[in-house]
């Protein structure tokens, strides 16, 4: 008879009544399936650690989300945001179910043409746009959110040079009563910055104002604050109406709309506090309806969320290294997913699921990563049954920024597979190598031979 495991008796209250913050008690289902796909399969076939991406998931969440909008507003258009994740496989899904694509540089300007996206459905935001980007930009006819006066005197050079008419936007930053603001980007609304901008395009026969932009902030918990964004865009684009008599075509109210993970410090779990589509979408429709826009003529109302549409999508597998107790007593598990492949570990709890059935024994665990680095935690204190070395386990809720942040650090990238709607995977980005690495490099002739001795 094979010997059993020791497990250390252990005392926990149970709520049998009222259930307190975390329900009536732990529970840790495993995920031994993603899609269908068996996990030990995943890792097995592709290696460990490997990124998964859903298909499946991608275009539920997308269509949500758009029917959030569309049942309340007459025009609705998404604009996929490259940055938060520009996988090839990625962007296309979204292409497909209609979104446009939104870039802020050169390089993601490109992989949007690469990817087909014709120019007059790129919007192109951010602080630094080279001259470069913005002649191709205006050549190809896309939309050019402006940020900084110096960006627009540049935009109007241009548009002498070309003899083209860009299309251009100004981004505006405003007080929604969510602190810190965002005014870094586009010029403010309440201290008239926003009309200095727009009275300078509108004096400026060589350009065409076709639309207004703002993005208030990132993983944004309330809806409120989107509400009083729309207010005081649709107060600047009927004021564009009664003092120039232009109607713009269109208000892209950005993005930073919040996924369904739970951010470090949080009293609560984001399931329980964070808006849906439906909240974000109510808070941006309503001022846009009230407002005295023509009702046969309204401005296309664009979004340009990622995380919340991806996030949820995406899993990271991975393998137990070993266990071991701090200097304090606490357990200590260490995985071969480190904070270079899971950026948003720094502020993300993310959700880690065993990859089988495990013991119904829990123990507060910290998490680390494979790395070198005391700063490598990928969970500070959670709550898991006990996994030995080579247990798998998935990591939920990575698909924003994490395939666009990550580093080569310490370890080569692995790869990332998605997992279509029939089941089937297919590699998506292949894992790194050490010559892919090393031919990037120069070395001098002079250091070309070594004498160890």
């Amino acid at each position: 008879m094979q010997k059993q495991r020791y497990e250390r008796p252990i005392i926990r209250k149970y709520e049998s009544n009222m259930p307190n913050k975390f329900g009536m008690k732990s529970d840790y289902p495993p995920m031994p399936y993603i899609d269908n796909v068996p996990v030990p399969e995943l890792l097995k076939d592709y290696g460990s650690p490997v990124f998964v991406i859903s298909e499946k998931t991608i275009r539920s969440k997308y269509r949500n989300a758009l029917k959030a909008f569309t049942t309340r507003y007459p025009k609705v258009q998404f604009a996929w945001s490259y940055k938060t994740n520009y996988l090839g496989a990625v962007c296309r899904i979204y292409h497909q179910e209609g979104s446009w694509a939104e870039v802020v540089s050169g390089f993601e300007y490109d992989k949007a043409i690469e990817n087909g996206v014709e120019g007059k459905k790129i919007i192109f935001n951010g602080p630094d746009k080279t001259d470069e980007d913005l002649r191709k930009a205006i050549l190809n006819e896309s939309l050019i959110h402006i940020d900084h006066l110096d960006e627009l005197y540049s935009i109007i050079r241009l548009a002498e040079e070309t003899d083209i008419k860009p299309r251009v936007a100004i981004r505006v930053n405003m007080d929604t009563g969510v602190y810190p603001m965002w005014d870094r980007f586009g010029f403010n609304y309440e201290n008239g910055q926003a009309w200095e901008a727009l009275n300078k395009i509108m004096h400026n026969d060589k350009l065409e104002l076709v639309g207004l932009h703002t993005h208030i902030g990132t993983y944004m918990m309330t809806a409120k604050a989107y509400e009083v964004a729309a207010y005081k865009m649709a107060d600047l684009a009927i004021g564009l109406k009664e003092k120039y008599q232009h109607e713009i075509k269109y208000i892209d109210m950005g993005g930073g709309f919040a996924s369904g993970n739970t951010l470090k410090g949080a009293y609560l779990p984001a399931s329980d506090t964070n808006p849906t589509f439906d909240d974000y979408a109510e808070a941006i429709t309503t001022p846009l309806l009230n407002s005295s826009f023509d009702k046969d003529n309204m401005p296309l109302l664009i979004l340009e969320t990622g995380r919340a549409l991806i996030d949820e999508a995406g899993y990271l597998l991975g393998t137990v290294i070993a266990n071991k107790r701090l200097s304090d007593g606490r357990r200590n598990t260490i995985v071969d997913v480190g904070v270079n492949l899971l950026f948003t570990s720094f502020w993300y709890d993310h959700k880690i699921s065993p990859a089988k059935k495990q013991t119904q024994y829990t123990e507060e665990t910290v998490v680390y990563g494979p790395l070198c680095m005391n700063i490598d935690v990928i969970r500070e204190n959670v709550n898991l049954p006990l996994m030995n070395k080579g247990d798998h386990f998935v990591i939920h809720g990575v698909g924003a920024y994490n395939m666009t942040q990550w580093m080569q650090f310490i370890t080569l990238r692995p790869k990332i597979v998605m997992i279509d709607e029939e089941g089937l995977v297919h590699v998506v980005r292949e894992h790194e190598t050490l010559e892919q690495l090393t031919q990037l490099e120069k070395v001098p002739d002079h250091l070309k031979e070594i004498n160890i001795k």
